[in-house]
């Protein structure tokens, strides 16, 4: 199989944690790593003391490129080299690249002209992720020069592949396609920009599904700028993929582009506490979150209290928080017409920028945690993976979730949950032999409300589930995370190294013959 030399990754979130995508890459980077020692860079936008967050620079790195390389002249405004901090400490760089908004009109024609990308419709965030895969492929350029001049022996080039996530990036394939062809691009979409927005606006999705034009549906939902990126990326990659068989039929539909290969999310079991370890810091964090519960509410939250959580972005109803606020009033009615004396559920909604005041209902309490759980905020000072190793079962009721990385974090910290079948895992997660450990709704477009009566039960059934038959479901969904592990999907990643590899040498053969073209 033939495998890249080096490898450039770049995306929005490289050490920036906004996302879903950071987790992808951020838990990735070490089986990289492992097949890849110091081979592997990342290119990230510089946030300055946020990035620093997840960034330690070290100027021993890359130091004879970095002092050729003429900033000013190539438009960047500064270059940072380090080390990204997770499993694997890959070699990153930050770029600033506010030098570039004086060409920015300039970089649209040429992109119009060379990849018909149409960015005169563009608004909100378009123009800086543009620019930050524009200055990124020009920093992968000179960094492939500095690499393949560097090399000791004489024999043949090392090949390169370079992966760019999402539309934000989309500029880097662009650019390397133009300027720098020997390298083999890649590009995956997480979620189409289009169906993300079909979803988010209201539209039934899929009952409609093969009824819609992505084209038609970018000019209805003003997302003309960032579709055409999206799309031309998808069809000018060597190596076009997804995160899952659902979104691969988004992509068909919508791009007018099928993938060359799904490459389905894994999870890093090194972020995952062992033996004592484990047990010590599960009582720390149920101690933490009964503490914080109680002085939200103004009481104290019993030991056996059934905790629950749902985290992600605010997105409403493709995360299906709808619906978790409607199965945490049907379990209230259910508990408070019960005969039997229910244990108390206080449900954790940890969601940024989702300022409530904590809710009660007879039983059932929900506290709002509008943070991003980095070691950082007010209310606990802990981290989300800290913090998620305390519950008792989590709920990710989908209604757009290409993968879903919140369940399958889940089942990795031994934490049974529940989620759709409109989710990447979910679908994954429904074909892997399990009773407890997680469990996969049918959702589609018009059953919200037996959606939210079937959580409802499954969180009476979690609750007055035995001991035994509750460490049966903590030992199921480890399970399954462990099936999960990049260390058995990492091979779908080699096989679209491969792919991209291949469809690169026969771009330079024809570039080489123009007879072929």
């Amino acid at each position: 199989m033939k495998q890249p030399d080096y490898i450039f990754e770049t995306s929005w979130e490289v050490c920036n944690r906004v996302g879903g995508i950071y987790a992808v890459l951020s838990t990735r980077a070490a089986s990289m790593q492992a097949e890849h020692p110091d081979k592997v860079f990342f290119f990230g936008p510089d946030f300055g003391e946020h990035s620093d967050i997840y960034f330690k620079e070290d100027k021993s790195l890359l130091k004879k490129w970095l002092s050729a390389f003429d900033v000013a002249k190539n438009g960047i405004t500064s270059i940072r080299v380090g080390r990204w901090q997770i499993p694997g400490e890959p070699i990153t760089v930050l770029l600033k690249f506010d030098s570039l908004w004086s060409r920015k009109n300039e970089i649209y024609a040429w992109a119009w002209e060379k990849f018909q990308v149409q960015s005169h419709a563009a608004y909100g965030d378009y123009d800086e992720s543009c620019l930050f895969g524009y200055a990124a492929g020009m920093v992968m350029e000179s960094l492939y020069h500095h690499l393949v001049g560097s090399q000791k022996s004489k024999g043949p080039k090392p090949d390169f592949c370079m992966h760019a996530n999402e539309w934000q990036t989309a500029f880097s394939i662009f650019y390397l396609q133009d300027h720098c062809p020997q390298i083999a691009t890649l590009f995956t979409t997480h979620a189409t920009g289009i169906g993300r927005s079909i979803a988010g606006n209201g539209k039934p999705l899929y009952d409609y599904f093969t009824g819609y034009n992505g084209d038609q549906m970018a000019q209805e939902l003003n997302m003309v700028s960032k579709h055409s990126a999206e799309k031309q990326a998808a069809h000018k990659a060597d190596c076009f993929t997804t995160v899952s068989d659902i979104t691969a039929r988004e992509c068909a539909q919508l791009l007018d582009k099928p993938v060359d290969i799904v490459t389905p999310n894994g999870f890093e079991p090194t972020f995952v506490p062992k033996g004592k370890s484990f047990d010590i810091k599960r009582a720390e964090a149920r101690e933490a979150l009964r503490r914080v519960a109680g002085e939200q509410l103004g009481g104290t939250v019993p030991q056996n209290a059934l905790l629950v959580a749902i985290s992600g972005r605010q997105e409403w109803k493709n995360k299906g928080i709808d619906v978790f606020a409607a199965a945490l009033d049907k379990l209230a009615q259910k508990i408070y017409h019960s005969d039997q004396p229910e244990k108390e559920v206080v449900a954790f909604v940890m969601i940024p920028y989702l300022d409530r005041a904590p809710s009660r209902k007879g039983k059932v309490s929900a506290i709002f945690v509008p943070y991003y759980l980095d070691g950082n905020d007010p209310l606990f000072g802990m981290t989300y993976y800290d913090l998620l190793i305390g519950m008792d079962v989590t709920v990710f009721p989908s209604y757009y979730e290409p993968w879903g990385y919140t369940p399958l974090e889940s089942c990795a910290f031994h934490v049974p949950t529940i989620t759709t079948s409109l989710a990447g895992f979910g679908a994954w997660a429904a074909q892997q032999k399990n009773q407890y450990g997680v469990v996969v709704i049918d959702r589609n477009d018009s059953n919200f409300d037996e959606v939210a009566e079937h959580i409802a039960d499954d969180l009476l059934r979690f609750d007055r589930l035995c001991g035994e038959d509750k460490a049966r479901a903590r030992q199921e969904a480890a399970a399954v995370a462990k099936r999960a592990d990049w260390k058995h999907f990492f091979q779908y990643y080699r096989k679209a190294y491969e792919i991209a590899l291949k469809k690169r040498d026969i771009r330079i053969q024809e570039l080489q013959n123009p007879r072929l073209l």
